[in-house]
């Protein structure tokens, strides 16, 4: 049976030393006017593994700025990371092969309209260290 990690806590844990000036979290809370910019990543109740040890993660990427400028410009340099730097690393906990865009990083609609909102959804295929 595969092992599986934690990939929303992998992430929050890499992604806070990648971008130090940002809050990564899982859920947002009522004081996210205050903690901008925010990135939020959302484990989706999809995937697969291959009964050994390789899972297959989805999940969804979103940051909220200030404005639509700052929300597109720190949702890329987040994708440049997911995409660019995460395949072949390893962490405390996981370690990722593949790494890609489902869907590609756009405004996503949010309620509160003093904000903007970036998302994208990926694919991480990891497996737990040895």
């Amino acid at each position: 049976m595969t092992a599986l990690v934690d990939i929303e806590l992998e992430l929050i844990t890499r992604a806070t030393a990648r971008f130090p000036d940002a809050v990564v979290r899982d859920e947002l809370d009522n004081n996210l006017l205050n903690e901008l910019p925010t990135i939020r990543f959302q484990q989706i109740p999809a995937g697969s593994d291959d009964g050994f040890r390789l899972a297959r993660f989805i999940f969804d990427m979103d940051v909220f700025g200030e404005s639509r400028a700052a929300a597109i410009s720190l949702g890329r340099a987040v994708h440049a990371w997911l995409t660019g730097e995460i395949p072949g690393s390893f962490g405390v906990t996981a370690v990722f092969g593949r790494v890609a865009a489902l869907t590609l990083p756009g405004p996503r609609d949010y309620e509160n309209t003093a904000l903007r909102r970036v998302g994208a959804t990926y694919e991480a295929f990891c497996h737990p260290v040895s």
